[in-house]
């Protein structure tokens, strides 16, 4: 398939960004519609999102190429090319709830509160966003002769982009249908969400060709743990604000 979904003026918009970008768009229309809900200022969330996702995006961007230094150290230019892909999801988690919560307490507003109100949105951007992967290729696992594998490159292959779709999706159902019927504290919608993708992403990691490393371990694998232990925090504690 190819990358380039249209351009504009002579420039080429990749897909990639296109899904991240409805991705997006999607999960802000459902943390404003939940937000009016609980009785959540729409407008303090909007201020909140205006910071944190432009952060996330350049923390994902930081991230995966700290990780993949050896590829940008002799072409610093190639750090700004996003078009093709090169965002990782744990730093641009990372970035943009280190802002919020930086804002949030200047503000003396419940960080809780609002990242149990994206929690679901954040997961659904995700789920539509590992479409590009499959777009450019990428993120894909080894070899397999399962009849639901992709070709790349004459090889068939996991999809492992569309394991933590559907994963993602089953975890954001999970969210929406607890999240007023079980999840009673502050924190806990955003614990779980830690929890779950956590467990999956932990799973399809481990299937994965093209992990980010550090030294002999899967640096997805080693922050997922970190994540779930937080996580399990998060859930099980009391009502005390971070």
């Amino acid at each position: 398939m190819d990358r380039v979904a249209f351009e504009i003026f002579g420039i080429s918009v990749m897909w990639y960004g296109v899904l991240i970008a409805i991705g997006m768009a999607l999960g802000i229309i459902l943390a404003l519609r939940r937000a009016k809900k609980v009785g959540f200022s729409e407008d303090e969330l909007l201020n909140v999102l205006l910071i944190a996702i432009p952060s996330g995006i350049v923390g994902a961007r930081i991230y995966y190429v700290l990780f993949n230094w050896s590829v940008y150290s002799g072409n610093l230019a190639k750090i700004l090319d996003v078009r093709g892909g090169g965002l990782a999801i744990h730093g641009g988690l990372i970035a943009a709830i280190l802002v919020a919560w930086i804002y949030c307490k200047r503000k003396q507003i419940s960080i809780l509160e609002i990242l149990d109100i994206v929690a679901p949105s954040i997961i659904l951007a995700q789920a539509i966003g590992r479409w590009g992967n499959y777009i450019n290729q990428e993120a894909h696992g080894g070899p397999t002769d399962l009849p639901w594998g992709i070709l790349v490159d004459g090889i068939r292959v996991h999809p492992t982009f569309l394991y933590e779709s559907l994963w993602n999706l089953a975890v954001f159902f999970v969210l929406i249908a607890l999240r007023d019927r079980v999840f009673k504290r502050n924190g806990q919608t955003i614990g779980a969400y830690m929890i779950l993708y956590s467990l999956g992403r932990v799973w399809i990691e481990g299937l994965r060709t093209d992990s980010l490393m550090f030294g002999p371990f899967r640096v997805a694998q080693l922050v997922s743990f970190g994540m779930i232990a937080f996580g399990l925090f998060l859930y099980a504690r009391g009502k005390k604000e971070l």
